[in-house]
């Protein structure tokens, strides 16, 4: 079994198509995708529509909750929203929470929330990664071994006590991003690069494999400087921000 996992697309339809062209010359059996996957300043229909062309089994993120409202104050989102029509407002609505297989749980964020970051805690000083016990305590009632997270953009693979291992693909379409709340901080993956995950069993073990795949991304950063958001620009350009 070979599958790969992507996360935080954001409407960054060229990271996403690198991607899925890399993808194809692996001999992936499946695709699973963590959320966030229309909002940004960038593509959400070209997204959509490359995507529907696809077998890929997706899950609802925060920002996918978010389109689903009439309006917001959160002008990214509003640009977004004013583009929806019923296919696609269908099309999120009916993403589930999670995805379960047999050996494998995928989920947004953590288990308990598509908002909540499940390897780290956000200090004054930044992102920090959580005790082992902390996050053994948010996956305690999944029965799978491997679980998959997004919502950081962070690309990480934390193996626990307990066996369990967490696995986070990182950003195709946003390498880097800022919030103001709880107070303010940064999460930054340092590269430009589109990531995600390939995931091998090899006899009973598995393998996991973090990929970053190099896209031409003028167009996006075009898109953001467009619309007004430079902080998109600069973290695709430099995964800074």
């Amino acid at each position: 079994m070979k599958i790969a996992v992507l996360s935080d697309i954001h409407g960054n339809k060229e990271a996403l198509k690198a991607v899925l062209d890399d993808i194809q010359q692996r001999n992936i059996d499946s695709i699973y995708n963590l959320g966030d996957i229309l909002y940004g300043p960038l593509f959400p229909l070209e997204t959509f529509d490359v995507l529907k062309g696809m077998d890929v089994k997706s899950v609802s993120g925060n920002c996918d909750r978010m389109l689903l409202q009439a309006s917001s104050d959160n002008p990214t989102a509003q640009y977004v929203i004013n583009m929806l029509d019923n296919e696609h407002k269908d099309w999120l609505n009916n993403l589930p929470f999670s995805i379960q297989t047999e050996d494998f749980y995928f989920c947004h964020a953590s288990p308990e929330s598509d908002e909540q970051y499940l390897l780290h805690d956000i200090t004054i000083n930044g992102a920090i990664l959580k005790q082992p016990q902390d996050i053994m305590n948010l996956v305690k009632k999944i029965p799978q071994n491997i679980i998959f997270c997004g919502h950081s953009h962070l690309p990480a693979i934390v193996y626990l006590p307990n066996g369990k291992v967490i696995v986070n693909p990182g950003s195709v379409g946003l390498p880097a991003y800022e919030e103001d709340e709880p107070f303010y901080y940064k999460m930054e993956s340092g590269t430009p690069f589109a990531n995600y995950t390939i995931v091998e069993k090899h006899d009973s073990d598995w393998s996991f494999a973090q990929i970053n795949i190099a896209y031409d991304v003028s167009d996006a950063i075009k898109q953001s400087e467009k619309l007004n958001r430079p902080d998109w620009a600069r973290a695709l350009k430099f995964g800074y921000v």
